[in-house]
């Protein structure tokens, strides 16, 4: 599978007085998608951090296209968008249970050596679990 999907339900403390989702909360919600897919292959930020490695957004687009609503049940669709180097990249597609595309978005990760403060290439245990993985 080149994807991993993710289900998340609205919760009313994310939206606006109108019931609508407020747009930060967007971030969020690629954020949990990305993290469920590095589970996937059986990482998580935890153990990248305890072998000394940090994964900080550098960058962040998000694209509206309509509004997510309290109660509504989410799907996050997130896709790695290449092979990561000293950075990893990916995609979003946000998805209500209508199937209505709500956003799209893109986060670049740079992979930071937790003692050195400095860049530094992508692990070679998460290469070696993206061996088989279709782009």
């Amino acid at each position: 599978m080149n994807f991993n999907e993710t289900k998340i339900r609205v919760r009313y403390g994310e939206t606006d007085q109108m019931g609508v989702v407020y747009h930060a909360n967007y971030a969020q919600y690629f954020e949990v998608g990305r993290t469920e897919w590095l589970r996937e292959f059986g990482l998580t930020y935890l153990r990248m951090e305890e072998e000394g490695i940090m994964l900080p957004v550098v960058s962040l687009t998000i694209n509206y296209k309509n509004s997510a609503r309290y109660d509504d049940v989410l799907k996050v669709k997130t896709t790695l968008k290449k092979m990561p180097t000293a950075s990893i990249e990916f995609n979003y597609e946000l998805r209500n249970q209508s199937d209505e595309l709500l956003a799209t978005g893109n986060t670049i990760l740079a992979f930071i050596d937790k003692d050195k403060n400095r860049p530094t290439r992508c692990p070679k245990y998460l290469l070696d679990k993206l061996q088989n993985y279709s782009l």
